[in-house]
């Protein structure tokens, strides 16, 4: 695979998929790798199964090429939850974090404080329409505070966060740590002024549950200690009759050795966005979530999502009057989204067609007349 087109041409399930930012149907890229690996597996040869390990290296490689990073700050997770609780559990201080945040960094962090004996605690703000901006944050300063943890697209509006003016208005000292399940691989950004950034496989990348990852800058590795390091998160093999210190690398925050089919679809979904190209595929999915605007302006619909390219990503949330008959609608024409609450939530991917949005403009027709 190596144009958008090709990308485009691996999303082969049913049209009326716009539930992305919850899950992402598994590629068929995806789906004859893995089982490929699975049958080396099957083998138990030894040479197989050094084959299926080489997936390890492939995934950190990959994973760091898309951060603009070095592989030794990466580290292989079960979810991002998994990584976010190695960096709220091993930091101290006052994170600041919005009150509306997704619960793997709102429910992590407040687990995080209530174990660390008053060492940690987070500082919850409320900012407006859930926007963590600059300004909300700057209002929260104090010098006891330590770090920032928020997610880079928002799950419930789809609000997208100025990596940059946050790193800005933090400073150098302080911590700035991402959760990007929402955005990785389909926003086209600037990673590196983050001090950790908490990746997921099983949306986005189209590599289904358990391919999680995580990077740790120079800086974080040194604020933040290995609390949950295990045997794997030590340099060299097994360490049998002896008790090494953590790695020095992001390998430190690690526990076990991950699961290797898991590891495998992680790979291949990395792969296959870093060949069509983040900037590619960021641009497809804004022509489309303009298209999903348009529909829903003309037909009346009030939206939540900023409509400015730089504050999205694939995220529209509708807010109708009547949501129950909205989302009957659109389960009765075919369409998977999110309603929760008062809200409809839709998400389009680079290979969201066009009958996809077709059958969308006539559900909300339908609804309406």
């Amino acid at each position: 695979m190596s144009t958008l087109d090709d990308y485009v041409a691996t999303f082969d399930g049913d049209p009326g998929y716009l539930n992305w930012a919850a899950f992402g149907p598994i590629s068929p890229t995806v789906r004859a790798e893995v089982f490929a690996d699975a049958d080396l597996l099957g083998s138990g040869r030894p040479s197989s199964l050094a084959l299926v390990s080489e997936r390890l290296d492939e995934a950190r490689e990959l994973a760091a090429e898309l951060l603009d990073a070095d592989p030794e700050t990466v580290t292989l997770q079960p979810s991002s939850t998994h990584g976010l609780m190695h960096a709220f559990y091993g930091l101290s201080g006052t994170v600041i974090a919005s009150s509306a945040e997704f619960p793997s960094i709102s429910m992590t962090l407040e687990r995080a404080a209530q174990a660390s004996a008053g060492e940690l605690a987070p500082r919850w703000i409320d900012p407006e329409h859930t926007f963590v901006t600059p300004d909300a944050v700057a209002e929260a300063l104090d010098d006891d505070v330590t770090a920032l943890a928020v997610s880079h697209v928002d799950f419930r509006t789809g609000f997208r966060v100025d990596l940059a003016a946050l790193r800005e208005v933090l400073g150098p000292d302080r911590l700035l740590i991402v959760d990007a399940v929402q955005s990785f691989g389909v926003v086209d950004d600037d990673y590196s002024v983050a001090d950790v950034v908490a990746g997921h496989g099983y949306k986005w990348l189209r590599a289904a549950r358990g391919t999680g990852f995580t990077s740790f800058s120079a800086k974080a590795r040194e604020r933040i200690a290995p609390v949950l390091s295990g045997f794997a998160g030590v340099e060299g093999g097994l360490p049998v009759d002896e008790l090494p210190a953590p790695a020095a690398s992001a390998r430190a925050y690690a526990v076990n050795s991950p699961d290797q089919l898991a590891v495998a679809r992680l790979a291949v979904g990395l792969r296959d966005v870093r060949d069509a190209g983040v900037a590619a595929i960021d641009d497809a999915i804004s022509e489309r979530v303009d298209r999903i605007f348009e529909i829903a302006d003309r037909h009346g619909i009030p939206v939540l999502t900023p409509r400015t390219k730089s504050e999205r990503a694939g995220i529209v949330t509708l807010a109708p009057e009547e949501p129950a008959a909205l989302s009957a609608a659109l389960t009765n024409a075919g369409i998977v989204a999110t309603t929760r609450g008062a809200t409809v939530r839709l998400a389009a991917h680079a290979g969201t067609s066009d009958e996809t949005l077709r059958m969308l403009d006539e559900a909300i027709g339908t609804l309406g007349a």
